[in-house]
Formats: C-alpha cells, sequence, structure tokens
C-alpha cells in the first residue's frame, strides 16, 4: 500500500514540478508568456532611457517610461563629455578664424629733464596704432587645424554613443541572463526539494534505505543555495543596469528577444573604411597634416605696420610716423616644430594603418563569435534540451515505478539542468558577440568640414 502511494506521489509531484515554473525569490518578476510582449522592459527601453538617438520611437511602441512627456532624457556623462567637447572644439574653430587685435600705443618723449626738457616745454608726444599682418598662410592653416580637430572631436562624439550603446546592451544581456539562470535554478531547487520530500516518504515506506533520503537531503540543500546566489546575482544585475540608466527597470526583461536567434551564416566581408575606428584614424591624420602646414607657416615671419602723430611741443608742430617691425628668426627659425609635426603626422599614419589590421581582425573574431554562439545556443535549446528532457521524463516515471534508482533519476536532472544553463549561457554570448559586432561595424558619420 505504501509503495503504491509513493509511485504515485513521485509522478505527480515531479512531473507537476517539472512543467510548471517554481517561484522565484523576491526581486526577480516572474515570467509570464501572454503579457510579456506588453509589459516586458526592452532593449529599446533600456536605449531611450540611456538616450540613444534611435530608440525613443520604439520606446513609445512599448509604453516606457523615459522621462517627462515630451522630453528626451538627459544625455549620460560619457556622451554629455564627448558633446562638450565638441562644443569647444567649435570655439576654438571660431577663436582660430580671428584675426590678430591692432595695438593702441602712446608715448611721451623729452620730459621732466633739464634745460629746455624741463617740464612739457620740449616734449614730443606720440599716439598711434600698430597692426599685426599674419603673413605665410597662418590664419588659414590654424583654421585648417581647428577644422580636423572639430571633426575629431564629432567623431569621439559618436565613439562615445556607439560605446554607450554597446555597454546598455551588454548590461541588459547580463541583466536577462541573469534572471533565465535565476528561473532554471529555482526550478531545480523546486525539483530537488520534492525529491527529498518522496525520499521520505519511500523511506518510511521501507521501499529504499536511508542513504537515498541523506542524499537527495544534500541535493536539496545546494540546490537551494545555488537558486538563493543566482537570485541575488540577478537582482545586482538589475542594480547595474538601472544605476547606468538612472531609472528604475520595472516589469521582466525581454524573453523573446533574449531567446531568439537571427538567422546566420558565413561571415559577410565587412569594409572597415566606414567604421568609426578608421574615421577617428583618418581624423588624426588630417589633424596631423594640418599641424604641419600650421608649422610651415610659422617659419614666415610676421610684420606689424604702424603708423602714428606725433605732436613737437616746442614748436607746436604735428608730424607723422610711420614704421615696420619685423623678427629675426635667429635662435628659432621653426624648424625644430616642423620636424616635430612631421613625426607626428608620420606616427598617425602608421596608427591608420595599424586600425585597419586591428579593426578587421576584430570584426572576424567577432563574427566567428556569433556563429559559435549561435550554433551552441540552437543545439542546446533545440534537440539537446529536448533530449534532456525526455530523459529526465523517463528517468521520473521508472525511478517512481522502481525501474531505476535515485542515482540515474538525479543524473538525468543535473543534465537537463547543466543543458538550460548552457542554452542560457549560449544566448548571452551570442548577444553579446552581436552587440560588440554592431558595435565595431557602426558607420561613421558624414561630416563636412571647411578648411578655409
Amino acid at each position: 500500500m505504501y509503495r503504491t502511494i509513493a509511485a504515485v506521489m513521485v509522478a505527480a509531484t515531479l512531473a507537476s514540478t517539472a512543467g510548471a515554473q517554481t517561484a522565484l525569490p523576491p526581486g526577480i518578476p516572474a515570467a509570464n508568456p501572454s503579457s510579456q510582449a506588453a509589459d516586458a522592459f526592452s532593449l529599446e527601453n533600456a536605449l531611450a532611457a540611456g538616450g540613444m538617438p534611435s530608440a525613443p520611437s520604439a520606446a513609445a511602441r512599448n509604453g516606457a517610461a523615459s522621462g517627462p512627456e515630451g522630453n528626451n532624457p538627459a544625455p549620460l556623462p560619457s556622451v554629455a563629455a564627448a558633446t562638450a567637447g565638441v562644443g569647444a572644439a567649435t570655439a576654438a574653430r571660431r577663436v582660430a578664424g580671428l584675426r590678430p587685435n591692432p595695438e593702441l600705443q602712446a608715448q611721451v618723449e623729452n620730459v621732466a629733464g633739464t634745460g629746455v626738457y624741463k617740464g612739457l616745454r620740449s616734449s614730443e608726444t606720440t599716439v598711434g596704432v600698430a597692426l599685426p599682418l599674419e603673413l605665410g598662410g597662418k590664419r588659414p592653416a590654424r583654421v585648417a587645424l581647428a577644422t580636423a580637430r572639430l571633426t575629431r572631436a564629432q567623431v569621439q562624439a559618436e565613439i562615445a554613443r556607439a560605446d554607450l550603446r554597446l555597454r546598455i546592451t551588454q548590461l541588459y544581456i547580463e541583466a536577462a541572463a541573469a534572471e533565465r539562470r535565476a528561473e532554471v535554478l529555482s526550478e531545480q531547487a523546486g525539483i530537488a526539494n520534492n525529491a527529498f520530500r518522496v525520499s521520505s516518504e519511500r523511506v518510511k515506506a521501507g521501499d529504499v534505505g536511508p542513504i537515498e533520503q541523506q542524499r537527495a537531503d544534500v541535493l536539496r540543500i545546494n540546490a537551494q543555495v545555488a537558486a538563493d546566489s543566482a537570485a541575488r546575482q540577478a537582482q545586482a544585475a538589475r542594480a547595474n543596469l538601472e544605476t547606468l540608466l538612472a531609472v528604475q527597470v520595472t516589469g521582466p526583461l525581454d524573453r523573446a528577444w533574449f531567446e531568439r536567434i537571427d538567422g546566420y551564416g558565413p561571415p559577410r566581408p565587412i569594409d572597415v573604411e566606414g567604421t568609426l575606428a578608421l574615421a577617428a584614424a583618418e581624423a588624426d591624420v588630417r589633424t596631423a597634416d594640418a599641424q604641419v602646414r600650421v608649422a610651415r607657416s610659422l617659419r614666415v615671419p610676421d610684420l606689424t605696420v604702424s603708423t602714428f602723430a606725433r605732436r613737437l611741443e616746442a614748436t607746436n608742430d604735428t608730424a607723422a610716423v610711420v614704421g615696420i617691425s619685423i623678427p629675426i628668426p635667429f635662435f628659432n627659425n621653426g624648424s625644430a616644430f616642423v620636424a616635430q609635426s612631421r613625426s607626428e603626422q608620420t606616427q598617425a599614419i602608421a596608427l591608420r594603418n595599424l586600425a585597419v589590421v586591428d579593426t578587421r581582425q576584430q570584426i572576424a573574431s567577432a563574427q566567428t563569435e556569433v556563429a559559435n554562439a549561435a550554433a551552441t545556443a540552437r543545439a542546446a535549446g533545440g534537440p539537446g534540451l529536448a533530449a534532456a528532457q525526455e530523459a529526465a521524463r523517463i528517468a521520473r516515471i521508472g525511478w517512481s515505478q522502481g525501474k531505476f534508482d535515485q542515482i540515474a533519476l538525479l543524473d538525468a536532472e543535473r543534465t537537463l539542468s547543466q543543458t538550460r544553463q548552457t542554452y542560457v549561457d549560449a544566448l548571452a554570448a551570442y548577444h553579446d558577440a552581436q552587440a560588440r559586432l554592431d558595435r565595431l561595424t557602426t558607420p561613421a558619420p558624414t561630416i563636412s568640414g571647411d578648411d578655409r
């Protein structure tokens, strides 16, 4: 009689536990497939909260709260710093286009002397204006350098936005994966807890020895510890996402997006010339070229033309005074600065060529990681997971009927749990690799410069 009751209890409790989701610890929202699409905090919501330009429309469709209605969220510090850099470079370009200011000069001679020069009787007062004249194309060269630096600042602002998008995406992936792991381990803890209760009943019925109950108790404790640890990690991952976005992340994360694997095939060749990394390197080369131009222009001395009106106190007459001054490049003729600028130009060109090689290698590695992670996720979430679930189902039935021992059941349950975790890890790796690939292949903005 006891054996029959125990067998029925095993089949009922373990089957229901495997088919239903165990309640998660506080702080981790339970998955509800019927409301996932409507209530999920999607990646688009997270990007909208982070101020990404392409995200607000998606956020509006999903009903995300990202600040007061009609207002865009304030940019995060990294983007704000890059935007301020563009503003500073824009102002520097205006400064570079300004001409030198004229000088107002005045002097009084032959005063406070002796004899006829006593007091102001023989004084000569001179008042005039001195105007520096830049030669050698200094102003156009200076404007070209400031324009190149402005272009570099604009590219850096796009890099900051792309890096922020990658950071938000990676934190979202980490949070979604952590919550999926917490769900898997919570289900495993529920199965282990029910297995312990069933083992206790079978020991009471005399079907098995006490060692089976002790083994089930150890596994129950370990499973609960793992589930609690995974729940805390999920809470921490969500808190990290909230800290970066400075908004509260409510509701479940988008499980449909996390479990979706886009079609993949042979890696397509990507032109690295249009990427942000190459745009930054090209901007550095143009800046170095403009710096050489400035250095060469500085080798040409400037002129200062002055015109004055001089009043002679003794005769009460007025005379004009015209002057011109030019520095003598005796100690510093500018050749050292030209040599320095040319060396920096050579360095910028070499770094640009290195960036081409590095970017190609990084893109190729990211494409391989995307393909490998997608293949692993498809296998673990498809035939691998189906086989593990079927093995666990058979083991539960066989154990309840006394055909399998507890070791076979525990091994099947462990395999199922590991397969589920492998599936989650592969999905996280796939999305992370895809996010890094998207970052590497982000197209550079079209920036028009004025090299006047």
